[in-house]
């Protein structure tokens, strides 16, 4: 076997590229932006989606997504593949059936269909805006429920790693993925809830 000519000791040039190896090497930590591939399944059904090539982009460790998922990302690395189990208290709580009301058909706005499911803004007397969705309707009362339409569920995600980078110091400055053409958002990742409703007769 003929060794590489160099000044330096074979040893020394294998040290390097081990160290060299390591550090390309990255797993999922805080302050990473991690692009992540999945498939969300509630109720063996599926319910929502990101592709590999339009994967869901987050800071890890700022709270971007639910905590039970993020938990069980802390180690993987780009290419890994992992099946989540994540309990309602992990995701977004259990249901708290005290979190509705029931307002006169009559003061519902005109403009927006009475449909179950269908998630809309309130504002109370604070002038707090707060997201609902219909729970049900009879042809007098409308019942508003603040729960997410998620709460109370088990939550299934089958996901993959697809890509890690440093996050930039505006973007930790922000709390969240900046890039062309991509949305901000704040908070958790949202689900249509029209994927786990069931249309009723107004």
């Amino acid at each position: 076997m003929r060794f590489p000519q160099n000044d330096r000791p074979f040893s020394c040039l294998l040290m390097e590229y081990t160290l060299e190896n390591q550090n390309n090497t990255q797993i999922v930590a805080d302050d990473l932006v991690v692009s992540l591939q999945y498939t969300l399944t509630v109720d063996g059904k599926v319910v929502d989606s990101a592709e590999k090539d339009d994967p869901l982009q987050f800071i890890q460790g700022t709270g971007d997504i639910i905590p039970g998922l993020e938990s069980q990302l802390y180690g993987m690395s780009t290419g890994d593949n992992k099946k989540v189990s994540v309990a309602a208290k992990d995701a977004y709580g259990e249901i708290d059936p005290e979190a509705s009301v029931e307002i006169p058909r009559s003061q519902f706005p005109a403009e927006i269909p009475i449909k179950k499911g269908i998630q809309l803004q309130v504002q109370n007397n604070d002038g707090e805006v707060m997201d609902a969705f219909i729970d049900s309707y009879t042809k007098d009362t409308i019942r508003l429920d603040f729960n997410h339409p998620l709460a109370g569920k088990s939550l299934l995600f089958d996901v993959t790693i697809v890509g890690l980078r440093s996050a930039t110091e505006e973007e930790l400055a922000h709390g969240h993925v900046h890039g062309e053409d991509m949305e901000e958002e704040d908070g958790d990742e949202e689900f249509s809830e029209d994927d786990f409703s069931e249309e009723e007769d107004a």
